[in-house]
């Protein structure tokens, strides 16, 4: 499904949904916990990939040492609540993101995500990695550094 263009809309980047649920308390944990409670107490809509979740698998399982049970009903909450509007790629995307990776030298994974968000007309990213973002289309906006 792709969305009408809309200035409100974020999309979640990885790093951020870590902060979330890594159990070490920072200060950047905090400030994700501030933002994503938003969504989970639906004040805001948060957008979220099908990408943004594997990678979080993978994350949560070897960095966060969560057990495969926890990151499960991570996954499993997230995929069932409204507040996070799930996006997906398509085998088209992945031309896409070779064309952005190319074209604005990033890494295939991050012009993936670029592509996903441009395919579904999402203009906002908050992330830490700013500076893997710089394509004309994308604001971003670190929430845990601000």
């Amino acid at each position: 499904m792709r969305y009408m263009q809309d200035n409100k809309l974020f999309f979640l980047d990885t790093n951020i949904l870590i902060y979330y649920y890594d159990k070490n308390e920072n200060i950047k944990k905090i400030k994700a916990e501030s933002l994503i409670n938003q969504c989970w107490n639906r004040k805001i809509k948060l957008v979220i990939s099908n990408q943004v979740l594997s990678e979080f698998v993978s994350v949560a399982l070897h960095k966060l040492k969560l057990s495969v049970d926890e990151v499960y009903f991570v996954v499993k909450d997230i995929i069932s609540f409204t507040g996070f509007i799930k996006i997906f790629y398509y085998d088209k995307s992945i031309l896409s993101a070779l064309e952005i990776s190319k074209d604005f030298n990033l890494s295939f994974w991050d012009a993936l995500i670029a592509a996903t968000m441009k395919e579904n007309n999402i203009l906002n990213i908050y992330t830490e990695n700013v500076k893997d973002f710089k394509i004309p289309w994308i604001n971003t906006v670190n929430p845990v550094n601000s």
